[in-house]
């Protein structure tokens, strides 16, 4: 087993955490692993985060809509002080005052956004795409990648669901279905060095298909994390097995989808709101009809087109301050994404959350209709994907992925009540990965 003691992937590894890195690899029916990976932490990073645990087990949102955090000024003034992007324009405004930023702002210049006191020797970096088309370098660290742990668990705990300590089971499977993704095998200390994999379902990486259930069952994870789509990839699988709960992040889920997996794998569906800039930032929860947020140190504004904080309950751009990633600070980053924030018992909570700009639809009798009315339509059907296009001459084409094709009559059913007698075509979404939701041809229907 020496092959699998690295000093620089896994610092702090055991003959346990050895064992169950060799099992997970050399098992009969493993996929093929293509890739290399390691938590990175060393026994410094594992006390902070036991620290940063302890500390969130008490710690809530201590602000509530239209204002501001106790920790805000002190962070604007660290990262007015630290930040080249930031240090460059001097004394830090009132917070309203400060120009919001987006993906394009990182994309173009990532290092100006990293603190000048981060030592640079352990920072970790990780690209990512999506549907903006600015592509980006991330900065991090090891600590902040075990951090995305800290708030799953925090998630979980809302559901009853507490995650076992020790090197003799496998704690999480991250699962993805394409043609090629990144896949390794890796233990977690926070853990107690529990396995870890992250896999791919595509039978490309496997020497049998059976080997998919054969491995996880063998596996028998407790929580499986992934996207819809992946998830109903999962479903087909004949599994023995059943996990704790399974963490959906990446995309949008709907209602339908998330009761059709819970009865499938009698387990609870998280449906978690999370970025590669911010991590996890709020958790679905069925009774407030919102996500919850999650980061007691993550401010969120809703914003308008012209960079103005809308009233509580108002749609308008999520944007965010603060977060755990201290080697990206974040100062009122425009996400992309949008949905309304109001208050409740158990804190702020984002309500109508969507990817994406905001489009409406034209009706025939050249009334508008908000997206938000499709999302209620479709809501109950269980569709792992799914987007709206409407064209020129108001016809609408609904792409569905393949694992939804057989809902196509529903959605068309759902959708003529919305909109009565206009032309609606249904295609199968051909690409893996995620599209535009909501798209139109006619310049009106993007919400200014």
């Amino acid at each position: 087993m020496t092959a699998y003691f690295d000093p620089e992937r896994y610092p702090t590894l055991s003959d346990e955490g050895a064992e169950m890195l060799r099992y997970l690899t050399e098992h009969p029916n493993a996929p093929i692993y293509r890739d290399e990976s390691g938590n990175r932490l060393t026994t410094a990073d594992l006390d902070e985060l036991k620290a940063l645990e302890r500390k969130l087990t008490t710690e809530n949102i201590d602000w509530a809509v239209s204002q501001h955090p106790s920790w805000l000024e002190q962070f604007l003034e660290y990262v007015y002080r630290e930040v080249p992007y930031y240090r460059a324009q001097g004394t830090a405004p009132a917070f309203r005052h400060i120009q919001p930023i987006s993906r394009a702002h990182l994309s173009a210049d990532i290092a100006a956004f990293v603190p000048n006191d981060i030592p640079i020797e352990r920072m970790i970096n990780f690209r990512t795409t999506g549907t903006s088309g600015n592509p980006l370098l991330l900065a991090s660290h090891p600590r902040v990648a075990a951090t995305y742990l800290l708030f799953h668990q925090r998630a979980l705990r809302r559901f009853g669901v507490e995650l076992e300590v020790g090197a003799n089971h496998v704690g999480v499977v991250l699962v993805g279905h394409q043609t090629r993704c990144f896949t390794y095998v890796s233990v977690t200390p926070m853990l107690g060095e529990s396995g870890l994999a992250k896999i791919n379902l595509h039978p490309n990486d496997w020497r049998h298909p059976d080997d998919r259930t054969i491995y996880l069952d063998a596996l028998n994870p407790e929580v499986y994390t992934g996207d819809p789509l992946t998830f109903n990839e999962l479903k087909k699988l004949p599994l023995t097995t059943c996990p704790k709960a399974l963490i959906s992040v990446g995309m949008m889920m709907s209602a339908g989808m998330r009761a059709d997996l819970e009865a499938h794998f009698n387990a609870p569906v998280l449906d978690i709101y999370s970025l590669n800039e911010a991590g996890p930032i709020a958790v679905f929860d069925n009774e407030l009809d919102g996500h919850l947020l999650l980061q007691p140190h993550m401010y969120v504004e809703i914003l308008d087109s012209q960079g103005n904080t809308v009233e509580p309950g108002i749609r308008g751009e999520i944007t965010l301050s603060g977060g755990f990633n201290f080697c990206l600070p974040l100062v009122r980053y425009r996400t992309g994404d949008y949905a309304a924030l109001v208050d409740s018992p158990e804190g702020p909570i984002l309500k109508e959350l969507s990817g994406r700009a905001p489009v409406r639809y034209q009706l025939e009798n050249g009334e508008w209709i908000n997206n938000i009315d499709v999302t209620h339509a479709l809501r109950p059907i269980p569709l792992a994907q799914f987007g709206l296009h409407q064209y020129k001459d108001k016809s609408l084409v609904l792409y569905l992925a393949p694992s939804s094709m057989t809902h196509h009559q529903r959605c068309l059913e759902a959708l003529k009540h919305v909109f009565g007698n206009l032309v609606i075509n249904v295609k199968q979404i051909e690409k893996e990965d995620k599209i535009l939701q909501y798209t139109s041809d006619l310049i009106e229907g993007f919400i200014q």
